[in-house]
């Protein structure tokens, strides 16, 4: 009977029940799609840092930051980052030692910058240029006298190099590509001038395996070519070669500028964080978490948003659903009056009724429930179909320009200001973004509407409760 009365109520309503599932439904739709959409983001910051930090790797020790120096020209010259001191050698086995640490490598990494042409040359006291009297036109290629530095020709090519164990592969940049061309470094190769270079950067420049490239002025062998695991991020490095060989090349000495560390379990990264810090005062330890609030562009706007405008957009269509249903239900107890004061004169206890109520209210929800879950999973499959494209930049260097100078033809002219910082800023890396879609979502989803049910159940019960049989009786009269 209970099943026949609840069955003819709500026929009896349709429109009331319709309001109220839609409401739900929408509100369980919102709940679903921006959960999947901030797993998304959750995993495009995960992917947009595996390439740079590599598969696996919990930590990362770097030297503290430092304040930029001068810096002397050159022809060809192979730099550490001017902006972060070095880590002795050393650090790699202080590091090892902690409880905790399951593996660890080091790294140092480079800039090759080339210098080619000819440098402008400074005004004489007259006004004019080295070897340029002032009634002489400007050669093409070369600046003009006066308002700063002229008759210069010159251009600038850099590429990041990244020295690294040829024998530590399990965590790190290497843990995080894939052998496209040629082999990866070996054990073998220490001391060797040999290099393994990214897919895209041997693509640009022109370069396979088997070529030979200069780094630092010293020919390197091309052995291998590598692409990120990831199809839609790039790997750490254009040129990856042997530690060594890049200390000694670079005359930075036994020194590394990263080192990558494996937690033996998710569990201790926190604890081995703290004790890196006590261990290591001067460097810097940084964990993945940290490193995601670190990446910029698009993709942080987009978590950020999604985290916020959201979630609390989701808080309030639900409320806003709940509410409306508690309204219905209390409404609807005022206009069944005499029904349910009936009932009760006939013999229905308070307890029987209240649960007929609630009844009606949780199948409302329920099938605003069902619908929030198809709509919900329309929204993420759309979302997947379509796979927007979202940006992030995991790091960039500071600007290098030079001061601005006399403007010139063809390659030459001043070094305006900022006119190097393009030249060693990282690209932004483009990631599609997916909603990944898990049971529990759809689960609490689902807790959520019968949860809304309830609660519209529970104030129209109460209202229903207060009824008396005399009510109904008059109410009939």
């Amino acid at each position: 009977m209970y099943w026949t009365y609840l069955r003819r109520e709500l026929s009896g309503r349709k429109t009331q029940t319709a309001i109220v599932a839609i409401g739900l439904a929408i509100a369980i739709a919102l709940v679903i799609i921006v959960n999947s959409l901030s797993a998304g983001i959750r995993d495009a910051q995960a992917q947009a840092l595996e390439s740079v930090y590599g598969v696996g790797t919990d930590l990362t020790v770097t030297g503290a930051q430092t304040e930029p120096g001068a810096d002397g020209g050159g022809q060809a010259r192979l730099t550490t980052d001017f902006r972060r001191g070095t880590l002795d050698a050393s650090t790699l086995d202080t590091v090892t030692a902690i409880d905790g640490v399951a593996a660890a490598s080091g790294a140092l990494s480079l800039t090759n910058t080339t210098f080619s042409g000819e440098l402008p040359q400074a005004p004489s006291e007259s006004g004019t240029t080295d070897g340029q009297t002032g009634g002489e036109a400007p050669q093409e290629g070369q600046g003009g006298p006066g308002g700063g530095f002229g008759g210069g020709s010159f251009g600038v090519d850099s590429f990041t190099v990244l020295g690294i164990d040829p024998d530590a592969d399990a965590v790190g940049p290497m843990s995080a590509v894939t052998v496209s061309d040629g082999r990866a470094l070996e054990a073998s190769d220490a001391g060797a001038d040999v290099a393994v270079l990214d897919a895209t950067y041997a693509t640009s420049a022109g370069l396979a395996v088997g070529d030979t490239m200069d780094i630092g002025g010293t020919s390197f062998e091309v052995v291998g070519i590598v692409t990120s695991a990831s199809s839609s991020a790039d790997t750490a490095s254009n040129v990856y070669i042997p530690l060594d060989v890049a200390q000694t090349l670079s005359g930075a000495g036994d020194v590394l500028s990263t080192v990558y560390v494996q937690a033996a379990s998710s569990d201790d990264i926190s604890a081995v964080q703290t004790a890196l810090q006590d261990a290591l005062p001067d460097a810097t330890v940084s964990s993945q978490s940290d490193l995601a609030s670190t990446v910029s562009g698009s993709l942080s706007s987009a978590s950020s948003l999604i985290t916020s405008l959201g979630t609390w957009l989701s808080i309030i269509v639900l409320a806003v659903a709940v509410a409306l249903a508690v309204l219905f239900t209390i409404s609807g107890i005022s206009r069944r009056t005499r029904e349910l004061g009936t009932l009760k004169a006939i013999g229905w206890s308070n307890s029987r009724v209240v649960g007929q109520v609630a009844g009606e209210s949780v199948v409302q929800a329920l099938i605003g429930g069902a619908a929030g879950v198809v709509l919900g999973l329309v929204g993420v499959l759309v979302i997947n179909l379509v796979s927007p494209t979202i940006s992030s930049a995991p790091a960039t260097t500071a600007d290098m320009g030079g001061q601005g100078g006399a403007g010139g033809t063809g390659n030459g002219g001043g070094m305006g200001g900022g006119g190097l910082g393009a030249q060693f800023t990282q690209a932004a890396t483009d990631i599609g973004l997916h909603a990944p879609l898990s049971l529990w979502i759809v689960v609490a989803a689902l807790l959520l509407a019968v949860a809304g049910g309830l609660v519209a159940g529970a104030f129209g019960g109460w209202r229903a409760a207060k009824l008396s049989p005399a009510e109904a009786l008059r109410a009939v009269a």
